[in-house]
């Protein structure tokens, strides 16, 4: 199960990085969404994926789930959440504004 959620949050990440390295404003945000869900596989991958009982101490239950990768991942969540509508705003700003959403243009290169 860890081998296939490495591989997912590659592909994630791979999918990151291309979307990062496009010319429209939205791609790039959905790029960095898509990297932060690629951290968030793999801080869940590093902390072992173990199945148990919730971490409540009773009797008669030997093994339980850890709850550090889960509150970590639910902080991240929280912070990518907050990031990526940032940089949805400052997007919709920047493309109102200015008219357009590439980012050659933006610079004041005219390729097209």
């Amino acid at each position: 199960m860890e081998f296939i959620m490495a591989i997912l949050a590659g592909i994630l990440f791979t999918t990151g990085v291309y979307n990062l390295l496009q010319k429209q404003l939205l791609r790039i945000v959905i790029g960095t969404a898509l990297i932060s869900h690629g951290a968030h596989l793999f801080i869940l991958t590093m902390g072992e994926l173990k199945r148990g009982a919730p971490p409540i101490l009773t009797d008669g239950i030997d093994q339980y789930a850890d709850p550090l990768p889960q509150a970590l991942i639910l902080t991240s969540i929280v912070i990518s959440f907050g990031v990526t509508s940032l940089l949805l705003v400052l997007a919709y700003r920047a493309a109102k504004i200015n008219g357009t959403d590439n980012m050659e243009q933006l610079r004041g290169n005219d390729y097209e």
